[in-house]
């Protein structure tokens, strides 16, 4: 997979690596060619209804050349609700069915025509995506920004800004406890056992925006976990009455730069040191090393490293497996694992090699109360995290180890090769 983000030079276990940190009002991407005539479209993701449809009616008010679609997958009954309104009222409000009811068919059954549609009517310059509520954006950008190149159906549209919306007052609650969208009434099928937070985190790492609702004042570790999860780069707003369509619409959205943020190759690590806040009780712990995972010790431990209130995303490798890159990400008490091919076809973003490495990004809060400003928490990752690592005595013998004993892997990372 062709992304990486850069390392601060340092021996492991050392766990705070500091990335370089945008300036707040740096912009999200360079501003658009003013002689391009193509039509702006901003893609809007979130995982509150009200905050979604606050963000439209503010967008598309008082602004005539700005018209908003907005879509609703009703998984039960395998339909999908379009609604496109514009600073005049409503203007469509439809109710279509849907082969499959998932969000990739009502990209391509439904929103990729209507978009055309918007932008050969001639009435506006600007179109605003708002997605299903607990979408998330960037499957739905990769395949707009496949249509918006020239000689495909959306070449008359260019991408012009990603952006989530969020309340930081329940944004710790969201991102770190277990809430699942299906128990919010928001899921995009009918068995859909995605966390809150799973979610809500993706929607941040992709967005070229953030912009934050809610008392900022008093929700200070909300606020902080939001820009340890934003890329870097990437812009914040506070309010949604700062938006502006005529902002959104001068941006040019990056795609590549956006699967960079989202790939677990190009995680972000701990913010620049600063002087926190009074009140943020966030942290970002940065585990890094050479050494791949011992498979046993692991599975044995992956609890203790991988679930929890935490936010944790990365990639590994196996001692008995060293050529698969392998992925790492958890959210909402949940943990996801898998292979992303291989080491020798992944490249950092100006396309060098990337050798094979551990690396797990941890961010968190401290729950309300205690004062140890996470210390004990982060000794707890940091130490299962070198418990788990294969020693160097383990690897002496590159490998042979553990050949002819159990992938206890292969039910998450599937069959593996015979060659170590």
């Amino acid at each position: 997979m062709p992304f990486s983000s850069s390392r601060s030079s340092g021996p492991w276990p050392d766990d705070a690596h500091d990335l370089p940190e945008a300036a707040p009002g740096a912009p999200a991407g360079p501003p658009t060619d003013t002689r391009d005539t193509r039509v702006a479209l901003s893609v809007l993701a979130t995982i509150d209804p009200v905050l979604r449809d606050s963000a439209v009616f503010g967008l598309v008010v008082g602004a005539p050349r700005v018209v908003a679609l907005r879509h609703d997958i009703r998984a039960a009954e395998g339909a999908l609700r379009r609604v496109v309104v514009d600073a005049t009222g409503v203007i469509e409000d439809e109710v279509v069915p849907l082969e499959h009811a998932c969000l990739s068919c009502a990209v391509r059954e439904d929103a990729v025509p209507t978009l055309r549609r918007l932008a050969d009517d001639g009435r506006w310059d600007h179109v605003v995506l708002a997605l299903p509520v607990a979408a998330e954006s960037l499957p739905v950008v990769r395949a707009l920004a496949a249509q918006a190149t020239p000689g495909n159906e959306l070449e008359r549209l260019r991408l012009a800004t990603v952006l989530a919306v969020a309340d930081v007052d329940t944004l710790e609650h969201d991102l770190l406890d277990d809430d699942l969208v299906s128990e919010r009434g928001v899921g995009l099928t009918e068995d859909d056992q995605r966390a809150v937070g799973e979610v809500l985190a993706a929607q941040l790492e992709h967005a070229d925006l953030v912009v934050m609702t809610g008392g900022l004042g008093a929700a200070a570790t909300g606020s902080g976990l939001v820009d340890r999860l934003r890329g870097v780069g990437t812009r914040r707003i506070d309010g949604l009455h700062a938006v502006a369509a005529d902002d959104l619409a001068r941006r040019t959205h990056d795609p590549a730069a956006g699967e960079r943020r989202a790939h677990p190759l190009g995680v972000r690590g701990p913010l620049p040191r600063r002087v926190t806040p009074d009140g943020d009780r966030s942290w970002t712990i940065d585990l890094w090393s050479a050494r791949p995972f011992d498979p046993e010790r692991l599975l044995r431990r992956i609890e203790d490293l991988g679930t929890g209130r935490v936010r944790s995303r990365g990639v590994f490798h196996v001692a008995n497996r060293p050529d698969s890159l392998c992925a790492w990400d958890g959210a909402g008490g949940q943990l996801c694992i898998g292979t992303l091919g291989t080491w020798d076809d992944a490249t950092t973003a100006e396309g060098r090699p990337v050798e094979p490495h551990t690396r797990v990004v941890i961010v968190g809060a401290t729950p309300e109360g205690e004062g140890d400003g996470g210390d004990d928490e982060r000794g707890r990752l940091l130490d299962a995290f070198r418990d788990v690592l294969a020693t160097p005595d383990e690897l002496a013998d590159g490998g042979l180890r553990w050949l002819g004993r159990t992938d206890v892997l292969a039910p998450w990372l599937g069959a593996r090769s015979d060659a170590v």
